[in-house]
């Protein structure tokens, strides 16, 4: 079995087949065992169906046929990236809608828990706490309401919600819920089990105070902002630091909820002013963590914005804008092996300690998937070396 932390040495293989290599293969036999992937199979085994849709993703495949065809092209070299065959588009769309999705929702699970640890002690500037900190959000994927009927949108649409919980050291996803679109954000939070001390940024969208307060009596800290419809009574005020007014903290309150919400959060919860020049307005945080600086508080939900970075990572790197399939099964299948790609690439990049981001590592991958060179050297080259552009939004407080 392979280590979790190992480095795996294929000189002279093609770059691909050194990728999948990362693959756990004990775990994702004991998942198709679990479930009967391979009950009636032919040429197309569960394993053979995860390669494909693999290099589907790492190479920027945009639909099924685009797989098959690549693949097909290539046929003289497919044993050494380490297909046994391929099949065509029809075979593998029948395998997508058949296959139960689970095998790979339980194989992505696990490779969270393998990759999670490798990011736990990386620093995020201008955060001083060491504590647990995620961001929670969803981005929404449209679809065609006509040929996904059980993924019903708002306005009469298609669409499907990815709901991610984002581990903020290191950019992992922590937990991926995939529903559809008519899904509100707000009962997200009571599918969550909270985690004593983490700190978790979310929008108001997820202003939900009785899932809050379960939060609060489980120990961990939240930050978000207040519905505009807020009833509350101020209790008390805290005087400002140095580093807090120049920060733009222009208040630090404690306050109560009044109205029917008291019941629901009995408990005082505090609110943080900050006056944004960019916006030229001043935006109010609130939290239930009486302990750090009010200049902090405003910097943890700067951060919520690294969960958007992701999501439009995903969106641009891995193929989630054309869904494979429009079953329920179809989709969550094709989401969760998207999922897998991208930690399959942050593994790789932790493993090697790449000096580049999973953004160019991953497009290193992508350019290179059918060369044959040394992955190390190829992902460890001095940055100086490769001019990688990348275009990451300068971080809001909204």
């Amino acid at each position: 079995m392979q280590s979790k932390n190992c480095i795996i040495m294929n000189v002279g293989s093609y770059i691909f087949s050194q990728v999948v290599d990362y693959i756990p293969r004990y775990q994702f036999d004991k998942l198709v065992a679990k479930y009967h992937g391979n009950r009636h199979a032919k040429d197309l085994t569960c394993y053979n169906q995860l390669l494909h849709l693999l290099f589907g993703q790492i190479t920027g495949c945009g639909s099924l046929r685009d797989i098959c065809l690549c693949l097909e092209a290539h046929k003289p070299i497919l044993y050494h990236l380490g297909f046994r065959n391929t099949v065509n588009q029809s075979s593998l769309s029948r395998a997508n809608e058949n296959r139960d999705y689970r095998i790979y929702e339980e194989l992505g699970t696990y490779l969270i828990s393998i990759v999670r640890p490798l990011y736990s002690k990386t620093s995020i500037p201008e955060i001083t706490v060491d504590n647990v900190l995620y961001a929670l959000d969803s981005t929404t994927i449209s679809t065609s309401i006509k040929l996904a009927t059980w993924a019903l949108g708002k306005y009469s649409k298609g669409g499907v919600k990815m709901h991610t919980l984002l581990d903020l050291r290191g950019r992992i996803p922590a937990n991926i819920h995939i529903t559809h679109g008519r899904w509100h954000d707000s009962n997200e939070l009571d599918v969550i089990e909270p985690e004593p001390y983490a700190f978790y940024m979310m929008d108001k969208a997820y202003v939900d105070f009785d899932a809050l307060f379960r939060f609060h009596l489980a120990g961990a800290y939240w930050v978000t902002r207040p519905k505009e419809n807020m009833k509350y009574e101020i209790l008390g005020h805290r005087s400002l630091s140095d580093a807090d007014k120049k920060a733009g903290v222009t208040g630090d309150f404690t306050i109560r909820l009044t109205t029917k919400s008291v019941a629901l959060y009995p408990e005082p919860i505090r609110a943080v002013c900050v006056y944004e020049e960019e916006a030229g307005e001043e935006i109010v945080f609130i939290t239930n963590n009486f302990d750090i600086s009010a200049s902090e508080v405003s910097c943890l939900y700067r951060h919520r914005w690294d969960i958007e970075v992701f999501f439009k990572w995903v969106k641009q790197n891995i193929v989630v804008k054309t869904l494979w399939g429009y079953s329920e099964n179809a989709v969550r299948t094709h989401l969760w092996v998207a999922v897998i790609a991208y930690l399959i690439i942050a593994r790789i990049k932790a493993n090697y300690k790449s000096p580049y981001s999973i953004t160019e590592v991953a497009t290193l991958i992508r350019i290179s998937a059918l060369e044959k060179v040394s992955l190390g050297e190829l992902i460890t080259k001095p940055r100086d070396s490769v001019n990688l552009n990348q275009s990451v939004k300068k971080l809001s407080l909204f």
